[in-house]
């Protein structure tokens, strides 16, 4: 079984990167990631309407080139925890995450019994369809699978601290658009009772030993929120960093174009 280097360097303080994945599943992307820097994918089901066959592929796109594949499951439940993971996720984030008996339900849905309720089947493709002591891959699999609570309303955030003291929870991310959706001020991230939200997450993950995570969209984005102390980001999404590179390219020769143009007229 392969094992996963971010969560132990993550525990330690460390930092890692890697990049969303909402549209473009193809067999090449993981590749092109690896070689871009990435080291782990988060692919999204929440809203990608991405089926399990399709993520189960990207998983063993990742496996091939060395990736940490991580999943966005559509909501907390244990069907989508545990069919993801008997994937091949080496971690689940879990979307809407407001309490501690959701993410204690979340932590069991990735444990196997007795400290979890993890359905066993063993020689399929989260262990690589290998043979072994099956204790040992109830030990590895414990081991390196990554629980991220999505923290993203402002009951989220009232509940946070108790959410970062479960144990089990590795990750506590900011989804912050719909976090400054549900607090009622859409967009709104300079807003002080947005950034104080903010605040309260780091704070609380400083306090309980757990990892920040966020994704950020630009280089802004990512060069502020790694100096409020976020250590686990994803860079954009697979879309929008393809769309953001076009229209720059095009509107780039739209501008020789029309200086060239401008010549011609002036002779």
């Amino acid at each position: 079984m392969r094992s996963n280097p971010l969560k132990a360097r993550l525990a330690k303080g460390g930092y890692a990167f890697g990049t969303m994945v909402f549209e473009f599943f193809t067999p090449g992307l993981a590749q092109l990631c690896k070689e871009a820097g990435a080291e782990f994918i988060l692919y999204d089901m929440e809203h990608s309407a991405v089926s399990i066959e399709t993520i189960k592929a990207q998983f063993a796109f990742c496996r091939g080139v060395g990736l940490v594949p991580m999943v966005r499951v559509p909501a907390t439940q244990y069907d989508y925890i545990s069919r993801a993971l008997d994937a091949g996720a080496m971690g689940v984030m879990v979307p809407m995450v407001e309490t501690r008996e959701q993410a204690a339900f979340i932590v069991q849905s990735t444990r196997y019994p007795p400290v979890g309720r993890r359905g066993a089947a063993f020689g399929f493709a989260h262990d690589d369809f290998q043979g072994g002591a099956v204790t040992d891959k109830i030990r590895f699999a414990h081991d390196r699978t990554m629980v991220i609570c999505l923290i993203e309303t402002a009951k989220g955030i009232e509940n946070a601290d108790a959410i970062a003291a479960t144990k089990g929870v590795d990750v506590c991310w900011l989804g912050h658009f719909d976090l400054s959706n549900f607090m009622g001020i859409p967009a709104a991230f300079t807003d002080k009772r947005f950034l104080k939200a903010v605040d309260t997450l780091l704070a609380v993950c400083e306090k309980h030993g757990k990892t920040p995570g966020f994704m950020a969209s630009d280089d802004t984005w990512a060069r502020d929120y790694m100096a409020k102390g976020f250590r686990m980001l994803a860079y954009g999404v697979d879309a929008h960093l393809l769309q953001a590179a076009l229209r720059s390219g095009i509107d780039g020769m739209r501008k020789i174009a029309s200086t060239k143009d401008g010549k011609r007229r002036g002779r």
